[in-house]
């Protein structure tokens, strides 16, 4: 089957293009011991801009996209963020993006294999029409089974289940860790048994929490934490101006504080943080994507004793000096991805929130026109909203809601 979408390939001046696409369909498998199943049709309705989009744009202007193309092809349809309809069985899904030949693909072992529709090795979601395996179609909640126009704001707040997911698993890592990482300092401070200190670790583990950067994964990551610790002292930490949406909603709506460090230097930036949090950071969440992040947790000493680092951005370097790094028993977390049950409890959670106040539109011809200067002038330019999509089908959406 032939449909038209956006696509990536290796190309120095053209590494993105829009125009009729060869569709394949091979079996794909959710998880090991289950078994391969040909995709399903399904029809992308509402699609959301990722970053990782953006990076394989850039791989592919620098021919390193081999890898991730399908079995056979020298294209990659992008897109993994947003709402299809199942015509098989009326109704609207969000694809859970992960799968393979994995026991849980969020942490596959050497011997595993896994793939990621929109990423790597599978066809995305920026198309007219796409196959997906049947187990990885999620269903909506159950009041939502029904529609056959999904409202707007509902597209516009689906469209964070796979960065929400993220930060639920993120959640879920920082509890394992802190509990893990300092529950024997609750033992002996409390002289407690072992599952009262493991609960106060857990518990510490929120006491200061710095999220550096401002983006939908920092912002998500907050939420999760504000959501399951009441009492967490969060610190926002990014550029953007005070007064900013983005700052408005961390303040008003996440119950957090923010730090603006716009005029700042680095010991600048420390110093306001630690005053702020009143001490030093018990987790550290580096999701700017700059290498500043590790320099102002480390070099200039935000993160404290028996802190955690969690290293959530794609493509700085972290250094650490190993003598203070030692003997202050920190520890460095990096995982990134979810499960089905991470995106599950995700769509439930963003079908209440008011995160469609995120989420701007760009025209799909408007797009499809010229997808590199939407990507490099409007969706990741400097004066870019925190989020974009584009409606790709409007027969499904309506837009009066």
């Amino acid at each position: 089957m032939k449909a038209y979408g956006t696509y990536f390939v290796n190309d120095e001046k053209e590494p993105i293009r829009y125009g009729e696409i060869n569709l394949i369909n091979p079996p794909r498998q959710r998880l090991r011991g289950e078994e391969k199943k040909a995709g399903i049709e399904a029809i992308p309705v509402f699609c959301g801009f990722c970053g990782t989009d953006f990076e394989l744009m850039k791989m592919g202007r620098q021919g390193l996209l081999d890898k991730k193309f399908p079995e056979g092809q020298s294209r990659l349809i992008n897109g993994h963020e947003g709402v299809v309809w199942v015509p098989s069985e009326n109704r609207f899904a969000i694809v859970l993006i992960r799968g393979g030949d994995s026991f849980d693909p969020t942490r596959f072992t050497e011997d595993e294999t896994y793939f990621e529709y929109g990423c790597d090795g599978a066809d995305g979601i920026f198309c007219d029409r796409g196959y997906f395996n049947p187990d990885m179609l999620l269903h909506l909640p159950s009041e939502y089974e029904g529609l056959t126009k999904l409202p707007l704001s509902l597209a516009k707040r689906l469209v964070f289940s796979d960065p929400y997911a993220c930060a639920v698993f993120q959640y879920e890592r920082m509890c394992d860790i802190g509990e893990a990482q300092n529950y024997r300092v609750e033992l002996a401070k409390f002289k407690c048994d072992e599952i009262t200190a493991r609960k106060y670790a857990v518990k510490s583990t929120f006491e200061r929490v710095v999220i550096f950067g401002l983006g939908t994964t920092g912002l998500f990551i907050g939420d999760q934490i504000r959501k399951n610790q009441k009492d967490a002292n969060i610190l926002f930490v990014a550029r953007s101006d005070e007064n900013s949406k983005k700052a408005q909603l961390v303040k008003d709506e996440l119950k957090c504080d923010y730090l603006s460090t716009s005029d700042m230097n680095e010991s600048e930036t420390a110093k306001a943080i630690t005053d702020k949090i009143g001490g030093t950071a018990t987790i550290f969440v580096g999701t700017s994507g700059t290498e500043i992040e590790h320099r102002i947790a480390f070099e200039q000493g935000v993160l404290g004793c028996n802190g955690i680092y969690n290293s959530f951005s794609l493509g700085p370097k972290v250094t650490y000096n190993t003598m203070p790094f030692g003997f202050k028993n920190q520890v460095i977390l990096a995982s990134i991805n979810f499960t089905q049950k991470h995106m599950e409890t995700a769509i439930k959670l963003l079908c209440d929130s008011k995160f469609d106040r995120l989420v701007e539109l760009i025209d799909k011809d408007e797009f499809t026109d010229n997808p590199i200067d939407a990507y490099e002038n409007k969706i990741y330019s400097k004066g870019a909203p925190l989020k974009t999509a584009v409606i790709w089908n409007k027969k499904y959406i309506d837009e009066e809601k």
